[in-house]
């Protein structure tokens, strides 16, 4: 007996969810058509003086469009427009004028939050031959929602893509800058495309894509044609400047922005150190490397470093080489503000967003083209940015620009007017 209640409250809920659906759309359909009449209403009664040498007014109600179906986010809703027939001609162009709704236009066939899920369900995994089956679910109506669709969106990523790479840069001062070359398979060609990714800190402490492009390879020539076109469009040096040692961007900056400062990213090193280290060495020094950047400043840093030296050196010369020739770049994080530490030691700000570029490959087997491929990373990364954490202390940004010193990571105050009184 309680198993009947139980399907039949189960089938009372199933029906009670579809039927409440019905009402939203329902409501919906009426406020919308309620909306459209309105603004109709308004439009006809701004222009009621105007009449003919007849006296007849020259703006008025003249039926309805054809009925069509509009998909919003409450669903796909029947729509039947009102028409207006408006006989005023513009004196400038002497063309006849046009009532445009402001609600609904005449080209439109889905709302724009529908028209704004389209590309992120797409970005983020689906398929876009899933799109009709899986969206008619939540929205009753799969029109507009086809492959045909997509093709359509990414051809203007590509173009948003390109428009973005030639942006002014002159108003906006990049401080700190991650950079990283992300390799992605191209599903109809040979290669792999290599997205070289420039993600900058401003002034005022947030973080924002500086220029993305394909590369074509990771090298220096590739990376000095990107750091020159950004320079040329107004791009200052920054100052500090994060990415992964193997980068032929190193050999590039310095001959672009000489005076920005270099630090490589400690998860890329540690990876680098264990490679040429046995596996029974590895958990050992893997914890001794973690004191490296973990310290509590630079000296106490540089003294962890001399003892990984110590204990590694000799039976494994190769892993001490790693840190003792780059020990300058690996520590370089500590003259900044402590707050800002945890920021500048890793490549990860970059590493996590095309964490979701990868999710969207492995689903595609990769990007048809290679400007297809730009142009997909470009939007995931722009849908992502939204979500960025501006860095800790915000307020220190600038004052790492102005050159203030930090020492331990603590601002250093300059006594001017002790300083004064001595001049």
């Amino acid at each position: 007996m309680l198993k009947v209640v139980h399907d039949a409250s189960a089938s009372n809920e199933s029906a009670g969810g579809s039927l409440l659906d019905e009402i939203v759309r329902d409501g919906a359909r009426q406020m919308l058509a309620a909306a459209l009449q309105a603004e109709v209403a308004v439009y006809i009664e701004a222009f009621a003086d105007e009449v003919d040498e007849a006296g007849r007014r020259l703006v008025v109600r003249n039926g309805h469009h054809g009925s069509r179906e509009v998909t919003t986010a409450a669903g796909a809703i029947p729509v039947r427009a009102p028409r207006v027939n408006d006989k005023r001609v513009d004196p400038i162009t002497g063309q006849r004028q046009r009532f445009a709704s402001a609600i609904l236009p005449a080209w439109a066939r889905k709302s724009p939050k529908v028209a704004e899920v389209l590309p992120l369900l797409y970005l983020h995994g689906l398929s876009s031959g899933d799109f009709g089956p899986a969206l008619t679910q939540f929205l009753g109506s799969g029109a507009g929602l086809s492959a045909a669709t997509i093709t359509r969106l990414t051809k203007d990523w590509q173009d948003e893509a390109a428009a973005f790479n030639k942006r002014s840069l002159a108003e906006t001062d990049y401080v700190y800058v991650w950079v990283d070359g992300i390799h992605l398979k191209v599903r109809l060609e040979q290669d792999k495309v290599c997205l070289l990714v420039m993600i900058g800190v401003r002034a005022d402490g947030s973080k924002e894509l500086i220029a993305l492009d394909d590369g074509h390879r990771e090298s220096t020539e590739s990376w000095l044609d990107l750091l020159r076109c950004c320079k040329r469009r107004g791009m200052r040096a920054p100052v500090l400047a994060v990415g992964d040692g193997a980068l032929g961007f190193w050999a590039a900056v310095r001959q672009v922005f000489p005076e920005a400062r270099e630090q490589r990213c400690r998860f890329h090193k540690i990876a680098n150190v264990l490679n040429v280290l046995p596996k029974s060495a590895q958990p050992g020094a893997k914890a001794a490397l973690a004191e490296i950047w973990n310290a509590e400043d630079k000296d106490h840093a540089k003294a962890a470093a001399k003892a990984f030296v110590a204990d590694y050196g000799a039976k494994w010369p190769k892993a001490a080489a790693k840190i003792t020739e780059d020990l300058d770049v690996l520590l370089a994080f500590y003259d900044y503000p402590a707050d800002h530490w945890i920021h500048l030691r890793t490549t990860n700000p970059i590493e996590s967003t095309f964490a979701t570029v990868r999710l969207r490959q492995r689903v595609t087997k990769g990007p048809g083209s290679r400007a297809a491929g730009v142009a997909t990373a470009f939007k995931l990364i722009e849908s992502a940015q939204a979500r960025w954490r501006a860095v800790n202390a915000p307020h220190l940004v600038a004052l790492v620009r102005a050159g203030a010193t930090f020492k331990n990571g603590q601002l250093v105050e300059r006594d001017d007017d002790e300083t004064g009184a001595a001049a």
